[in-house]
């Protein structure tokens, strides 16, 4: 009877950890993953929203799958992609807007 009480708790406890670090990849290479600069400035977006907005989606979007480039997608299609994706992660509307300027390129 010991048994089967130690086991629910021991399976229970792997099955977490296992999912736990599913979604928590690390060390991915983000080398070529687009990096904004001075000249991605745009009327609707500051340098220093551009790269808050990379921090996010690498922190963020990478936890669950693989990064795509933002030139992927065209920023209509991000903009449709984003509003399905970010309700998983947790950010506030003003991190959503920085990770909408970053894909987006600040269109």
């Amino acid at each position: 009877m010991k048994t089967k009480k130690l086991l629910f708790p021991s399976v229970f406890l792997v099955a977490i950890f296992f999912l736990i670090w599913g979604c928590s990849k690390t060390g991915a290479d983000t080398s070529s993953i687009y990096t904004p600069t001075s000249a991605n400035v745009t009327a609707t977006a500051t340098l220093q929203e551009l790269q808050q907005g990379r921090v996010l989606f690498i922190n963020n979007c990478g936890k669950c799958h693989a990064l795509v480039s933002p030139d992927s997608y065209t920023p209509t299609q991000w903009k449709s992609i984003l509003p399905n994706m970010t309700p998983r992660t947790n950010l506030s509307a003003p991190d959503v807007q920085l990770l909408t300027k970053y894909v987006t390129k600040g269109n």
